[in-house]
């Protein structure tokens, strides 16, 4: 099933191309109901997760890798330029899978288990997304919930960032941003909204008994006022005197889920 191609324009390479377009990347992906992986360590792991392979785009350095996965696979063998000229910049793990995306589980379903989860509303950085998957994966939290306007987990940086965690960590995605907590407080969750307010419960000593949903807000302006609102409690990460001395606020969203996650699996 290995096929050489020569050409960066042969149409049989039609996923992989222009893969930093994320404009183009997200309708093509969205119409054919794909997502690419990349490299040998990632790809096994969406192999694991039971995504199917459409096909295998890479150099003769990584195909005997990669032979005992993709067995019965299309497999484009290609050169390093011709590999580049497709995507649109160097892949150095020399390797890329286009992957069939498998049905998400409604928000109702996928907290029918977890019992410590994070909400996300309107992330927009594939790769911070995929930042907080990791620490979620590390940290022990059992689900994610994201807003309707949140990236896509799946897109090729969020998956790379994550070393993978996006698999591991089952997710599923609001349809309705304006009512989706009531979804998840029904569920029995506790909502705590994570803000940068210093007159906010320190989130050590909030009260973490029972189901918790810890809410994390956009890059630039943290939660929304309206989720703020719906929340049960706003909770913050305590900043030193020191740290308010220099005008350092805050952490960044994904440091702040990491401090977070920790302290929601220690209590």
């Amino acid at each position: 099933m290995v096929i050489p191609v020569e050409d960066a324009a042969d149409a049989r390479l039609a996923d992989y191309v222009r893969l930093r377009d994320v404009d183009l990347r997200r309708s093509v992906e969205s119409e054919r109901g794909l997502f690419v992986a990349e490299g040998e360590k990632v790809i096994r792991r969406a192999i694991g997760a039971g995504h199917p392979v459409r096909s295998v785009l890479t150099t003769a350095k990584w195909l005997d890798a990669l032979a005992d996965v993709v067995g019965g696979t299309t497999v484009y063998l290609v050169s390093d330029e011709v590999m580049e000229g497709v995507t649109g910049f160097p892949v150095h793990r020399g390797a890329l899978a286009a992957m069939e995306r498998t049905e998400l589980p409604s928000v109702g379903a996928l907290l029918s288990d977890a019992e410590r989860i994070l909400v996300l509303e309107d992330l927009v950085d594939h790769g911070n997304v995929g930042a907080i998957f990791r620490c979620a994966a590390a940290l022990g939290v059992g689900a994610i919930v994201l807003s309707p306007r949140c990236a896509d987990p799946l897109y090729r940086r969020a998956v790379k960032v994550s070393m993978g965690a996006v698999f591991a960590i089952p997710y599923a995605r609001m349809t309705d941003w304006h009512g989706g907590l009531a979804e998840v407080r029904a569920a029995g969750f506790r909502l705590l909204a994570l803000t940068p307010d210093q007159s906010a419960v320190p989130l050590d000593e909030a009260p973490l008994s029972g189901r918790v949903a810890l809410m994390l807000g956009s890059e630039g302006d943290g939660l929304s006022s309206h989720w703020l609102h719906e929340a049960d409690q706003p909770v913050c990460i305590p900043m030193s005197p020191r740290a308010m001395d220099l005008g350092v606020d805050s952490l960044n969203v994904v440091a702040a889920a990491a401090v977070a996650c920790h302290g929601l699996l220690r209590r």
